[in-house]
């Protein structure tokens, strides 16, 4: 069901809301939270999707937040607030208000938003493009417990990861983070697996990809040695080896959907590594509301070493490179570098294993100079 409110306001709107619920059979209310997605006219539908997809894992009041451009000086004195409210089949299981905000009630989005919430429970923020610098310090960012960002929508991915480490709070988070999620399950089981002692790294992905340097710096955190960025073709991340005592570890995909995973002494396996869509992304982010401290260390600890990498002409090694010889870049290089325990790799959320050993998200982090 669908209902258009054109000049409205937000108690207009909760009216619509309560007598949309009647006309479908549904008075009452079984959102577990409100979801406030802050996008623009180009990509609300994409957004709207993934969060209506989202919604059967977690279902919720979805207030899209779209603030219109006014063509001339005398319209953009003019404030005007236009809704559509959806339920029912209409809204995936949870309810749906599309806020389109023109003139000076744009610069005010949180005034119209706050009477929407729904009462006692937690409130997430999504930008699904151009986040603003300080999360956290946003009018409406201060409305959420969790304030989710994609670095991965922005210009300049690796300039918008410092920002987001120089800004951080308590509550924020990146959907390129979220990426890597099967990656780091799957780095720490294979460490899990072996006895042996970590050296060095290298992970391989395309350029200009945020996940490839969370990667790197969370792996550079935790296991505390030499980690190098190489540049592939992609898609996304493509490799991960980690050179040990007792042979490489190497964690290899080609085709952004299935892996390969060597570990040394043992027959190479495949496993399934999917890139996931959005809406994937989206719920991870949803099932849990508490700070993110393994992304803040990680983001934190390598921003201030990550630099711009040199396209394939401006690289030196560029005529001679081959898959085989990635060109690479140190994002953590330690005068002396120190090794680790295959079980020094934290944050994955996993349980104890078969070898006795605490798991990654029972190891402390290590403990050493804070270089922010």
């Amino acid at each position: 069901m669908k209902i258009d409110l054109t000049d409205t306001t937000a108690s207009k709107i909760n009216k619509a809301l309560v007598k949309g619920r009647r006309a479908i059979g549904t008075p009452a209310v079984g959102m577990v939270l409100t979801l406030v997605i802050v996008t623009d006219e180009e990509n609300a539908y994409d957004a709207l999707k993934a969060a209506n997809d989202a919604s059967l894992e977690h279902p919720s009041r979805t207030l899209v937040v779209i603030k219109r451009v006014s063509r001339s000086p005398r319209d953009r004195t003019k404030s005007r607030l236009d809704a559509e409210v959806r339920v029912g089949a209409d809204a995936g299981t949870g309810e749906t208000v599309i806020l389109r905000l023109y003139g000076e009630v744009s610069d005010h989005a949180q005034s119209v938003v706050l009477p929407l919430l729904l009462p006692d429970a937690p409130v997430v923020v999504w930008w699904s493009v151009d986040a603003p610098r300080d999360p956290a310090g946003d009018p409406l960012g201060a409305l959420g417990q969790r304030r989710v960002t994609d670095s991965y929508a922005a210009e300049k991915p690796v300039e918008e990861l410092r920002g987001r480490a120089e800004s951080y709070e308590p509550g924020d988070t990146d959907l390129a983070w979220a990426r890597i999620t099967p990656w780091r399950s799957m780095l720490a089981a294979a460490l899990d697996q072996v006895d042996c002692e970590v050296v060095s790294v290298e992970v391989a992905g395309e350029e200009a990809n945020p996940s490839v340097e969370l990667l790197a710096m969370w792996l550079a955190d935790r296991l505390h040695v030499h980690v190098r960025r190489a540049v592939s073709a992609g898609p996304g991340l493509t490799q991960v080896r980690l050179e040990t005592t007792g042979g490489p570890i190497t964690l290899h995909r080609s085709d952004g959907s299935m892996a390969t995973l060597a570990l040394p002494g043992q027959p190479d396996r495949a496993v399934a590594l999917k890139r996931r869509e959005t809406s994937e992304l989206l719920a991870e982010e949803l099932r849990r509301l508490d700070p993110d401290d393994t992304y803040a260390s990680a983001l934190r600890f390598g921003v201030d070493r990550l630099g711009g990498i040199q396209s394939p002409s401006q690289r030196p090694e560029a005529s001679t490179w081959t898959p085989g010889e990635l060109p690479v870049r140190p994002v953590h290089d330690t005068p002396e570098p120190a090794t680790k325990p295959a079980g020094a790799v934290a944050g994955t959320g996993t349980g104890e294993g078969e070898s006795g050993r605490p798991t990654p998200a029972q190891m402390p982090p290590v403990k050493k100079a804070d270089p922010q």
